[in-house]
């Protein structure tokens, strides 16, 4: 496989390893938005998030927590972001699943420029009730 990600999880390319454990892996990002810029991901190959198999995702959010922790508490910074990119359209680049985990600062500049839009009449309804029939029709787990 040609993903950048499962080679590094296979130790046939170089990163800055910051934790690892059976099934998720946290990286520094070679091209940070700060200094400290983290990515984790999941140690088996999944394209987006909707890819990762339930009984991977606990440990993936897991480290993502534990990593948040570590990030904050050794570089102090006043705030953070985690995020992910799913599919070409939302920012990815790299088809393996990961989530980021950027240090932010009061002055850093840094903007997700957002056109934040209003729901006219009852669109909101609508919308809502295209989602929630889906899940209603579609148990594909029980949600604890």
């Amino acid at each position: 496989m040609q993903c950048e990600f499962c080679k590094i999880i296979r130790g046939d390319a170089a990163a800055e390893i910051l934790f690892r454990n059976q099934r998720a892996i946290a990286i520094l990002d070679i091209n940070p938005i700060h200094y400290g810029h983290v990515l984790v991901m999941p140690n088996n190959h999944a394209s987006t998030f909707l890819d990762v198999p339930d009984e991977e995702l606990h440990d993936l959010i897991s480290v993502t927590k534990v990593v948040t922790q570590a990030m904050v508490a050794s570089l102090n910074p006043p705030g953070f972001n985690i995020f992910s990119n799913n599919g070409r359209a939302a920012g990815q680049s790299v088809f393996h699943c990961h989530f980021h985990i950027t240090p932010r600062y009061d002055d850093d500049k840094i903007q997700f420029i957002l056109k934040l839009k209003k729901y006219a009449d009852d669109e909101m309804a609508r919308y809502a009730e295209r989602i929630r029939h889906y899940i209603d029709t579609n148990p594909i787990h029980e949600i604890h």
